[in-house]
């Protein structure tokens, strides 16, 4: 596993192989509440840490609140490596409504739908606390009614679980 933290860069480098592959198809975005949330992208990282992947965490171990550009710069880091990353794991915490994350859960499982073929898998849990919880249950329930694309889990363990089993199907 190699972590990365916003901040810091990554530079995707080119593998060639019988499929042209890069770091990008290992590569895993953790979209989901930080702020008033627990710290669940730890405990993620932590059940996922034995994996060939690499794992963007937004969640910064010290944000510069007193910054004036730091948010700016936090959400330019966000929204070029969930662009980047192959995977996305959206986890709808408790402590929070996590309105941006809804935004971008709503972006990005959109344009999955649209383009299944996107080369995008999205991964969805949600913690049993979360206050709308229906609502995420119903937009998901109505963009993809057969659950062919798009499975909620309600547990950390079960998302690690599920990223682990899709990690190992795509060998």
């Amino acid at each position: 596993m190699k972590y990365i933290e916003a901040p810091d860069e990554y530079e995707f480098v080119l593998r060639k192989n019988k499929n042209t592959l890069n770091d990008i198809q290992k590569s895993i975005f953790l979209a989901g509440g930080i702020t008033n949330c627990p710290d669940w992208q730890q405990e993620l990282v932590n059940r996922l840490k034995e994996m060939d992947l690499i794992i963007f965490n937004p969640r910064r171990k010290n944000f510069p609140i007193h910054d004036p550009n730091a948010a700016y710069q936090q959400i330019k880091w966000e929204y070029k490596y969930l662009g980047l990353c192959k995977m996305i794991s959206f986890w709808f915490s408790r402590g929070s409504l996590n309105p941006i994350v809804l935004f971008e859960y709503g972006r990005w499982s959109y344009m999955v739908k649209r383009f299944w073929q996107f080369e995008r898998k999205i991964f969805v849990g949600i913690d049993p606390e979360y206050k709308r919880k229906q609502d995420v249950e119903i937009q998901t329930k109505l963009l993809d009614p057969i659950k062919e694309h798009l499975k909620i889990v309600y547990s950390l363990e079960d998302l690690a679980t599920h990223i682990k089993k899709y990690l190992e199907a795509d060998k």
